[in-house]
């Protein structure tokens, strides 16, 4: 067995489909917060999407990473490997 491989564990698996759907339902340009996606999975008691929150920050990294979302701080591209706070996602080549 591979050490870390994100697509096998069932969350990741669905919240990478939440985020991206969520992203193509918001339109053009539009961002998206972590926890909308996180609540698409977990429900929405925070019990439920709370634990969510690290994996969502796991799978928007590995998707900037592939290059299939944009991960913005204060509505600026940030480095996926070092960034802090609080974060949206927008699909890459949509201005905000």
């Amino acid at each position: 067995m591979t050490a870390e491989s994100p697509a096998q564990d069932p969350r990741d698996a669905a919240l990478e489909s939440a985020i991206l759907a969520l992203l193509a339902a918001r339109g053009t340009g539009a961002s998206i917060s972590p926890t909308e996606a996180a609540c698409a999975v977990g429900g929405a008691h925070p019990d439920g999407w709370g634990p969510l929150m690290q994996p969502a920050r796991r799978v928007a990294v590995r998707l900037m990473k592939e290059g299939r979302l944009v991960i913005l701080r204060k509505g600026r591209p940030v480095d996926p490997d070092d960034f802090r706070g609080v974060y949206r996602l927008r699909l890459p080549g949509e201005a905000g």
